[in-house]
């Protein structure tokens, strides 16, 4: 099995990666982890990551900037059906648009816009950070046996934007 992790200027490549090399040794797999911009070490990738830190438009610049890899990971995700995992800005990109300090259309995977969080409780402070609980709206399998609510395991946040999803539950296609 392979994971790629995508190096494409804008993200916390060291730290993912060791991450994921952790991961995989902890649970005694025999999985490679590699770094990578080249389209088709992803479009052959098995599992993929698109790690994200920056502003939107900066992040799908870089995207742009590596010829073939938007391609790439349309064949991989979206007609391969090849697991994703997107972290912060590489989880926004597969929006329709983002709208940080201009529109910039994403990869449009998911239908929707990325926005800034806009909070009526004055006392609730953005960038959101800290440790928060997961409050599931609906099942699934990527959280399977992860407790989650109130008591359930928390998770460390640091954000000032969100994705407004639109009313459908398709992935489209690009």
């Amino acid at each position: 099995m392979s994971v790629v992790i995508i190096d494409y200027g804008s993200g916390n490549l060291h730290s993912a990666h060791k991450a994921f090399e952790r991961a995989v040794a902890e649970q005694h797999l025999s999985t490679s982890v590699i770094v990578t911009s080249e389209p088709d070490l992803i479009a052959k990738a098995e599992r993929i990551v698109l790690p994200g830190v920056g502003a939107f438009a900066d992040c799908r610049a870089g995207l742009a900037a590596v010829a073939g890899l938007h391609e790439a990971l349309d064949m991989a995700v979206i007609q391969k059906g090849r697991p994703f995992l997107g972290i912060c800005v590489g989880m926004q990109l597969m929006a329709t648009r983002g709208l940080e300090h201009q529109i910039t259309q994403g990869l449009g995977w998911i239908a929707g816009d990325v926005d800034f969080i806009h909070v009526s409780d004055p006392a609730l402070k953005i960038p959101h950070m800290g440790w928060n609980a997961l409050d599931i709206k609906r099942p699934h399998a990527l959280l399977e046996g992860i407790p989650t609510g109130p008591s359930g395991w928390n998770a460390y946040f640091v954000h000032s934007y969100h994705i407004n999803a639109a009313e459908t539950h398709d992935v489209i296609a690009t």
